[in-house]
């Protein structure tokens, strides 16, 4: 997990402690430890918030997606004003989630994203640009 929030790490390690199934691997804090410790760990998913210190989640992710083809991309975000314009489509990620729903579907999207499946927020409302 790579997410500068020190309290939202410690709920999703408490969350997903609860899954059997599952180990995690790693923290990290910044976006440039995250990518050294997805190199080092290998891990089969990464929960990558979109903004963060030294190298936001998006360049992150594509560095990930880089040096750990197989891990799959659970993006985090505080809000859809926090996602950079540049940010992540359904297409590039396994599944976008808002800290705000972590509560009650942190969970449901981490066992839909490992089974290679999309989930997105059910306040997840992506931006439009008209042309």
């Amino acid at each position: 997990m790579i997410d500068d929030f020190e309290p939202w790490r410690g709920f999703v390690c408490c969350a997903l402690r609860s899954l059997s199934h599952l180990e995690i691997v790693g923290e990290a804090t910044d976006g440039i430890e995250g990518v050294q410790k997805a190199q080092a760990l290998q891990p089969d998913l990464v929960l990558l918030d979109t903004r963060l210190p030294s190298l936001n989640g998006i360049e992150a992710a594509n560095l990930i997606r880089v040096l750990v083809p197989a891990a799959k991309i659970l993006f985090v975000a505080s809000s859809t004003d926090s996602v950079p314009a540049e940010g992540p489509s359904c297409s590039e990620a396994g599944g976008h989630i808002l800290k705000m729903d972590g509560k009650d579907q942190l969970l449901r999207a981490v066992n839909a994203v490992l089974r290679g499946e999309t989930f997105v927020s059910s306040q997840w409302k992506p931006l439009h640009v008209h042309v």
